[in-house]
């Protein structure tokens, strides 16, 4: 099977996640690593698989041996479905459609500080990021830095990579160090007029701590 594109063909104000080339790699070496290419695998599943999806998962794991996480993803891809893990254009449009459900709705009136505060944490240095996920945006450089997470209808918290740094200022500590999470403290935003310096500064410095 040819090599999956590693670059989108599209433009985006957002990034491909990591997860897409992790799982590019992951097909890449199927073949190797199962004995089946991911066309194979799909064929054998389609032909002599079970029709329904989790049925299709518990028969991999059972019958052929494969991982939880495998057998999910092909039992998925065989359904059709799944194929943004592991296409970059795939990624950026379903990206941009989680953020469109983020904030929708209830949310709706949030869509204006999540555009600024997307707009303030890319302009923190030129390899920043968006990735977005179904319920949050999480700002890569080598890794998480920081995340924008609507959590109510009436706020967004942004959230840092600080480690165990004493909580300062408008900082609220999430636990997360603890929890060896990558987001460890958090400001809550509920107007533009809450993305200040204060804010500017703990990106610059969530973002100079993964250098």
């Amino acid at each position: 099977m040819p090599k999956a594109a590693t670059q989108p063909r599209k433009k985006s104000i957002y990034g491909v996640h990591p997860g897409v080339a992790m799982t590019q790699k992951w097909i890449a070496e199927l073949k190797q690593k199962t004995g089946r290419s991911l066309d194979e695998w799909l064929r054998l599943i389609k032909k002599a698989g079970p029709k329904d999806e989790k049925a299709r998962r518990e028969w991999l794991k059972t019958e052929h041996g494969l991982g939880t996480n495998s057998a999910w993803w092909l039992a998925e891809r065989a359904e059709g479905k799944g194929s943004e893990v592991s296409d970059p254009d795939a990624y950026l449009q379903a990206a941009e459609g989680y953020v469109e459900a983020m904030f929708s709705g209830g949310k709706a009136d949030l869509r204006p500080i999540y555009d600024a505060l997307l707009k303030t944490g890319l302009k923190v240095g030129k390899d920043a990021k968006a990735c977005p996920c179904q319920t949050i945006v999480p700002l890569y450089r080598k890794h998480v830095f920081a995340q924008i997470k609507p959590t109510t209808r009436t706020r967004i918290d942004m959230g840092f990579a600080l480690g165990d740094m004493k909580p300062q200022g408008r900082l609220i500590d999430t636990g997360g160090f603890a929890k060896k999470d990558r987001i460890t403290h958090r400001i809550p935003i509920t107007s533009l007029d809450d993305i200040d310096d204060e804010v500017n500064h703990w990106l610059k410095v969530a973002y100079d701590r993964d250098a």
